[in-house]
């Protein structure tokens, strides 16, 4: 299986795109800011409310087990009311709960206040892509690039917000986004319009029944082991490198940049020659690598691993999203939401059990378990890449099909 390369010689720019898909790529860049926002401030939360690294972490395990399950609710939704009312009651819900998470007087009120952010996230975050991949020019190659820019973008961005804000308060962050996604729901009520429903709406039990084919299945497996590999980097290590805000934002800015920067310009120059399955292989072994390494090395070289992991990161997002919209015969919308409601759950366990296992057994255990599973991850891909391949090109014609009459819609 082999990607599309939108920088081809002919191929519509990603930057051609309507105002709609623009106003909604830019939310999309401050939703996934909230994201990286709280890594530089983590130590100073722990230090401001009392509370141990395993219980900060529950900021990210609340936010993603919420995030997780509304996978299952998100089609749903947005089948009834539409993309653009779905798009906007999320927008309005991180608002709330992002101000909310600025005024908490402990862990439990703070970890609460998340809870209601990822779900917020979870409906805006899921229908955007299938706004962007619908209303996007360029088929949906350059569109699924400009969710992956905007994903790396705000991932780059957030930890260096989170340190600027940060620095005088660990409260600001919070209001600071609140902010932002304000200014993103006036965009997107002022560009985006309706967007046309799906002849049949979605059931809550459709993203699970997509889950029985065996691609999509494969696809979400692979991806649940990396990101466990993924946010144990995110999420512990910022306690491993005990920096300030303003140093723990820079090292999370530049793994953010070579995030952006591989997404956007490296994964698909890599397809494109070797394939999208050899791509995610590979990557997931050199990052189960620069795990160990950055586990076992010394101060100055866990920051090099943590920055140079944001590369195979990177890779890894783009090639994933791809393979999970393209691999079975379910509309994507469904089938990203199943995907997601599978990897998500990694995303909630590993920032939990990362200072749960430092605290059973030594710092250097939890990066040696990320890095283990980051090799299952690569094994599910090896283990499935005959069935993955050939599904995959038996579905690329009614794939480009579908672009072609969602473009000529447009």
């Amino acid at each position: 299986m082999r990607g599309e390369d939108p920088f081809d010689e002919g191929a519509t720019s990603i930057l051609r795109q309507p105002k709609a898909v623009w106003a909604t790529a830019g939310a999309s860049v401050v939703a996934f800011m909230g994201i990286g926002l709280v890594d530089p401030i983590l130590p100073s939360i722990a230090k401001g409310l009392e509370a141990t690294p395993s219980q900060v972490s529950l900021l990210f395990t609340s936010y993603f087990l919420i995030t997780a399950v509304a996978m299952l609710v998100t089609g749903f939704v947005s089948s009834r009311i539409g993309g653009r009312k779905t798009l906007l009651a999320g927008l309005a819900l991180v608002v709330v709960f992002a101000a909310l998470s600025g005024t908490s007087s402990s862990v439990a009120e703070l970890v609460g206040f998340r809870a209601g952010w990822g779900l917020g996230n979870a409906l805006f975050v899921s229908t955007a892509l299938a706004v962007i991949v619908g209303a996007a020019a360029g088929g949906s190659a350059a569109a699924i690039l400009l969710y992956e820019s905007a994903l790396g973008l705000g991932m780059a961005c957030g930890p260096l917000v989170g340190a600027l804000l940060g620095d005088a308060s660990w409260r600001y962050p919070f209001f600071g986004t609140a902010a932002l996604m304000a200014i993103g729901f006036l965009c997107i009520t002022a560009f985006l319009k309706e967007q046309p429903r799906p002849a049949r709406k979605t059931s809550l039990l459709d993203p699970l029944k997509a889950l029985g084919h065996v691609g999509l299945a494969s696809v979400a497996t692979s991806a649940f082991f990396y990101n466990y590999a993924f946010f144990t980097i995110l999420a512990f290590t910022p306690f491993v490198l005990d920096m300030s805000p303003y140093r723990s934002g820079a090292v999370f800015f530049a793994w953010g940049l070579l995030l952006a920067v591989f997404s956007v310009l490296v994964a698909p120059r890599l397809q494109s020659r070797f394939g999208s399955l050899k791509v995610v292989g590979g990557s997931l072994v050199l990052l189960a690598a620069d795990l160990v390494v950055l586990g076992y090395g010394n101060h100055t070289t866990a920051i090099v691993c943590t920055i140079v992991s944001g590369a195979f990161i990177g890779m890894n997002n783009t090639v994933y999203t791809e393979l999970a919209l393209g691999v079975s015969d379910a509309p994507r919308p469904v089938a990203s939401a199943g995907y997601n409601f599978v990897r998500w759950f990694a995303a909630a366990a590993a920032p939990y059990l990362a200072p749960k296992i430092e605290e059973w057994t030594d710092i250097h255990i939890p990066f040696v378990v990320a890095a283990v599973a980051a090799l299952a991850g690569a094994a599910v891909i090896g283990i499935r890449r005959t069935a993955l391949t050939h599904e995959a090109r038996e579905l690329e014609p009614r794939h480009a099909a579908e672009d072609g009459v969602a473009a000529f819609a447009d």
